[in-house]
Protein backbone atom coordinates (compact mmCIF):
# COMPACT_ATOMS: atom_id res chain seq x y z
CA UNK A 1 0.00 0.00 0.00
CA UNK A 2 1.00 3.98 -0.75
CA UNK A 3 0.38 6.48 1.01
CA UNK A 4 1.05 9.95 0.06
CA UNK A 5 2.14 11.89 2.98
CA UNK A 6 3.75 14.99 2.36
CA UNK A 7 4.33 17.31 -0.76
CA UNK A 8 7.05 20.17 -1.35
CA UNK A 9 8.09 21.86 -4.10
CA UNK A 10 11.53 20.36 -3.80
CA UNK A 11 10.45 16.86 -2.37
CA UNK A 12 7.70 14.29 -2.41
CA UNK A 13 7.05 11.95 0.24
CA UNK A 14 5.52 8.99 -0.02
CA UNK A 15 5.34 5.81 2.60
CA UNK A 16 5.15 1.50 1.23
CA UNK A 17 4.22 -0.32 3.99
CA UNK A 18 7.48 0.75 6.80
CA UNK A 19 9.68 2.15 4.49
CA UNK A 20 9.12 5.89 3.78
CA UNK A 21 10.18 7.09 0.68
CA UNK A 22 11.75 10.48 -0.09
CA UNK A 23 12.60 11.89 -3.72
CA UNK A 24 14.30 14.53 -4.66
CA UNK A 25 12.40 16.66 -6.96
CA UNK A 26 14.26 19.28 -8.66
CA UNK A 27 14.17 17.91 -12.13
CA UNK A 28 14.87 21.54 -14.58
CA UNK A 29 18.14 21.69 -12.20
CA UNK A 30 18.71 18.56 -12.39
CA UNK A 31 17.75 18.08 -7.95
CA UNK A 32 20.57 20.49 -7.37
CA UNK A 33 20.70 20.73 -3.89
CA UNK A 34 19.87 24.16 -2.02
CA UNK A 35 19.08 25.72 1.14
CA UNK A 36 15.03 25.27 0.79
CA UNK A 37 15.40 21.13 -0.42
CA UNK A 38 18.08 20.48 1.88
CA UNK A 39 15.63 22.08 4.66
CA UNK A 40 12.34 20.17 3.14
CA UNK A 41 15.00 16.82 2.96
CA UNK A 42 15.82 17.21 6.64
CA UNK A 43 12.40 17.81 7.97
CA UNK A 44 11.12 14.95 5.95
CA UNK A 45 13.97 12.17 7.37
CA UNK A 46 13.26 13.40 10.97
CA UNK A 47 9.64 12.91 10.37
CA UNK A 48 10.15 9.19 9.13
CA UNK A 49 12.95 8.76 11.85
CA UNK A 50 9.99 9.68 14.42
CA UNK A 51 7.29 7.38 12.96
CA UNK A 52 7.29 4.68 14.91
CA UNK A 53 5.49 2.82 11.72
CA UNK A 54 8.61 3.14 9.54
CA UNK A 55 11.48 0.96 10.27
CA UNK A 56 14.04 2.03 6.74
CA UNK A 57 13.96 5.37 4.83
CA UNK A 58 14.70 5.24 1.09
CA UNK A 59 15.95 8.72 -0.67
CA UNK A 60 15.62 8.83 -4.83
CA UNK A 61 16.16 11.11 -7.15
CA UNK A 62 14.80 11.55 -11.06
CA UNK A 63 16.31 9.03 -13.54
CA UNK A 64 18.71 11.34 -14.68
CA UNK A 65 19.99 12.59 -11.79
CA UNK A 66 20.13 11.64 -7.52
CA UNK A 67 21.42 15.04 -7.25
CA UNK A 68 23.67 17.20 -9.75
CA UNK A 69 25.29 18.85 -6.22
CA UNK A 70 24.99 22.29 -4.50
CA UNK A 71 23.36 24.98 -6.47
CA UNK A 72 26.12 27.02 -7.94
CA UNK A 73 23.44 29.72 -8.73
CA UNK A 74 22.86 30.89 -5.15
CA UNK A 75 26.09 30.24 -3.77
CA UNK A 76 28.23 32.47 -6.08
CA UNK A 77 28.34 35.29 -4.43
CA UNK A 78 28.28 34.35 -0.81
CA UNK A 79 30.58 35.86 1.69
CA UNK A 80 32.87 33.95 4.46
CA UNK A 81 30.79 35.97 6.99
CA UNK A 82 27.43 34.37 4.88
CA UNK A 83 28.04 31.17 5.39
CA UNK A 84 29.99 31.14 8.73
CA UNK A 85 26.99 32.60 10.10
CA UNK A 86 24.44 31.07 8.53
CA UNK A 87 25.90 27.81 9.16
CA UNK A 88 26.13 26.71 5.74
CA UNK A 89 26.21 22.76 5.58
CA UNK A 90 25.89 22.12 9.05
CA UNK A 91 22.39 23.69 9.88
CA UNK A 92 20.80 21.44 7.14
CA UNK A 93 23.14 19.19 5.15
CA UNK A 94 24.24 17.53 8.52
CA UNK A 95 20.33 16.55 9.55
CA UNK A 96 20.77 12.82 8.19
CA UNK A 97 23.51 12.28 10.63
CA UNK A 98 20.48 12.90 13.50
CA UNK A 99 18.41 9.89 11.90
CA UNK A 100 18.95 6.55 13.65
CA UNK A 101 16.79 4.14 11.13
CA UNK A 102 18.58 2.73 8.00
CA UNK A 103 18.88 5.29 5.11
CA UNK A 104 18.96 3.77 1.89
CA UNK A 105 20.27 5.77 -1.66
CA UNK A 106 18.93 4.75 -4.91
CA UNK A 107 21.25 6.37 -7.35
CA UNK A 108 20.46 7.11 -10.75
CA UNK A 109 22.20 9.07 -13.07
CA UNK A 110 24.26 11.78 -11.88
CA UNK A 111 25.83 12.12 -8.17
CA UNK A 112 28.16 14.78 -8.09
CA UNK A 113 29.74 16.56 -5.30
CA UNK A 114 26.90 17.23 -3.14
CA UNK A 115 24.98 14.78 -4.03
CA UNK A 116 27.70 12.11 -3.82
CA UNK A 117 28.21 13.78 -0.38
CA UNK A 118 24.91 13.48 0.19
CA UNK A 119 24.88 9.68 -0.57
CA UNK A 120 27.62 8.67 1.02
CA UNK A 121 25.92 10.38 3.92
CA UNK A 122 23.51 7.09 3.67
CA UNK A 123 23.94 3.98 5.21
CA UNK A 124 23.49 2.03 1.98
CA UNK A 125 24.06 2.91 -1.89
CA UNK A 126 21.92 0.83 -4.35
CA UNK A 127 23.03 2.46 -7.41
CA UNK A 128 21.68 1.91 -11.13
CA UNK A 129 24.14 0.95 -13.91
CA UNK A 130 23.79 4.30 -15.02
CA UNK A 131 24.65 6.29 -12.17
CA UNK A 132 27.82 8.62 -11.89
CA UNK A 133 29.80 9.75 -9.31
CA UNK A 134 31.80 12.50 -8.59
CA UNK A 135 33.28 14.74 -6.36
CA UNK A 136 34.27 18.29 -9.24
CA UNK A 137 34.61 20.95 -6.55
CA UNK A 138 38.16 21.28 -7.70
CA UNK A 139 37.00 22.95 -10.79
CA UNK A 140 35.73 25.72 -9.02
CA UNK A 141 38.37 26.20 -6.70
CA UNK A 142 36.69 24.73 -3.90
CA UNK A 143 36.58 21.36 -1.55
CA UNK A 144 33.82 18.70 -0.66
CA UNK A 145 32.55 20.32 2.11
CA UNK A 146 29.77 18.27 2.90
CA UNK A 147 31.50 15.00 4.28
CA UNK A 148 33.44 14.35 0.98
CA UNK A 149 37.04 14.27 2.16
CA UNK A 150 35.91 12.44 5.18
CA UNK A 151 33.48 10.15 4.45
CA UNK A 152 34.75 8.89 0.56
CA UNK A 153 38.24 8.18 2.30
CA UNK A 154 36.43 5.52 4.61
CA UNK A 155 34.92 4.14 2.11
CA UNK A 156 36.89 3.86 -0.91
CA UNK A 157 40.56 4.91 0.78
CA UNK A 158 43.05 7.52 0.77
CA UNK A 159 44.19 6.90 -3.19
CA UNK A 160 41.48 6.89 -4.71
CA UNK A 161 39.59 9.64 -2.81
CA UNK A 162 43.09 11.89 -3.58
CA UNK A 163 42.01 11.11 -7.10
CA UNK A 164 38.81 11.93 -7.14
CA UNK A 165 38.93 15.14 -4.95
CA UNK A 166 42.03 15.95 -6.64
CA UNK A 167 41.18 15.59 -10.18
CA UNK A 168 37.64 15.92 -10.29
CA UNK A 169 37.95 11.77 -11.41
CA UNK A 170 34.02 10.54 -12.42
CA UNK A 171 33.10 7.21 -11.06
CA UNK A 172 31.10 4.82 -13.48
CA UNK A 173 28.17 2.64 -11.40
CA UNK A 174 31.07 0.00 -11.94
CA UNK A 175 34.02 1.22 -10.80
CA UNK A 176 31.99 2.52 -7.53
CA UNK A 177 31.02 -1.21 -7.11
CA UNK A 178 35.03 -2.09 -7.48
CA UNK A 179 35.74 0.49 -5.06
CA UNK A 180 33.12 0.00 -2.86
CA UNK A 181 31.49 3.21 -3.13
CA UNK A 182 28.37 1.99 -3.42
CA UNK A 183 26.38 -1.35 -2.04
CA UNK A 184 25.20 -3.18 -5.31
CA UNK A 185 24.72 -2.21 -8.75
CA UNK A 186 21.48 -3.04 -10.63
CA UNK A 187 19.59 -2.20 -14.31
CA UNK A 188 18.08 1.23 -14.72
CA UNK A 189 14.61 -0.50 -15.46
CA UNK A 190 15.16 -2.07 -11.78
CA UNK A 191 16.30 0.41 -9.49
CA UNK A 192 13.44 1.45 -7.96
CA UNK A 193 12.01 -2.09 -6.95
CA UNK A 194 15.19 -3.37 -5.80
CA UNK A 195 15.98 -0.39 -4.02
CA UNK A 196 12.43 -1.10 -2.18
CA UNK A 197 12.33 -4.24 -1.73
CA UNK A 198 15.85 -3.92 -0.21
CA UNK A 199 14.40 -1.76 2.15
CA UNK A 200 11.22 -3.28 2.76
CA UNK A 201 13.27 -6.52 3.76
CA UNK A 202 15.13 -4.36 6.11
CA UNK A 203 12.07 -2.15 7.76
CA UNK A 204 10.75 -5.69 8.16
CA UNK A 205 13.55 -6.79 10.79
CA UNK A 206 13.39 -5.67 14.77
CA UNK A 207 13.76 -2.03 14.45
CA UNK A 208 15.98 -1.57 17.93
CA UNK A 209 18.41 -4.40 16.34
CA UNK A 210 18.73 -2.25 12.88
CA UNK A 211 19.35 0.80 15.04
CA UNK A 212 21.60 -0.91 17.30
CA UNK A 213 24.03 -2.65 13.88
CA UNK A 214 24.20 1.47 12.36
CA UNK A 215 25.37 2.86 15.57
CA UNK A 216 27.58 0.00 15.89
CA UNK A 217 28.97 -0.14 11.94
CA UNK A 218 28.99 3.65 12.79
CA UNK A 219 31.26 3.55 15.53
CA UNK A 220 33.85 1.31 13.83
CA UNK A 221 34.88 4.28 11.85
CA UNK A 222 34.84 6.59 14.49
CA UNK A 223 36.75 4.93 17.15
CA UNK A 224 39.50 2.55 17.69
CA UNK A 225 39.14 -0.91 17.18
CA UNK A 226 38.98 -1.96 21.13
CA UNK A 227 36.66 0.70 21.94
CA UNK A 228 34.77 -0.68 18.87
CA UNK A 229 34.16 -4.16 20.03
CA UNK A 230 33.40 -3.31 24.17
CA UNK A 231 30.52 -0.99 22.23
CA UNK A 232 29.60 -3.78 20.27
CA UNK A 233 29.71 -6.08 22.78
CA UNK A 234 27.47 -3.92 25.27
CA UNK A 235 25.16 -3.35 22.31
CA UNK A 236 25.07 -7.37 21.65
CA UNK A 237 23.88 -7.83 25.34
CA UNK A 238 21.45 -5.42 25.14
CA UNK A 239 19.38 -7.29 22.90
CA UNK A 240 18.59 -9.96 26.12
CA UNK A 241 16.94 -6.99 27.31
CA UNK A 242 14.60 -6.66 24.14
CA UNK A 243 11.48 -8.75 23.46
CA UNK A 244 12.34 -9.08 19.90
CA UNK A 245 15.28 -10.82 20.39
CA UNK A 246 13.67 -13.32 22.56
CA UNK A 247 10.84 -13.65 19.84
CA UNK A 248 13.58 -14.20 17.08
CA UNK A 249 15.29 -17.05 18.91
CA UNK A 250 11.83 -18.76 19.75
CA UNK A 251 10.68 -18.20 16.45
CA UNK A 252 13.72 -19.81 15.03
CA UNK A 253 13.70 -23.04 17.80
CA UNK A 254 10.23 -23.26 16.71
CA UNK A 255 10.62 -23.29 13.20
CA UNK A 256 7.85 -20.31 12.34
CA UNK A 257 8.41 -16.34 10.92
CA UNK A 258 9.03 -14.21 14.29
CA UNK A 259 6.26 -11.79 14.94
CA UNK A 260 8.58 -8.17 15.61
CA UNK A 261 6.94 -5.88 18.24
CA UNK A 262 9.78 -3.61 17.65
CA UNK A 263 10.55 -3.21 21.41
Amino acid sequence: MVTHTMTNRTILTETHGRVGLIRLNRPAQLNALNDELMDALGAALLAFDGNADVGAILVTGSDKAFAAGADIAVMADWTYMDVYQGGFITRNWETIRQVRKPVIAAVAGYAMGGGCELALACDIIVAAESAKFALPEIKLAMLPGAGGTQRLPRAVGKAKAMDMCLSARVLSAQEADRYGLVSRVVPDAELQNTALKLATQIAGYSLPALMAIKESVNRAHESSLSEGILFERRELHARFASSDAHEGMQAFLGKRQPVFQHR
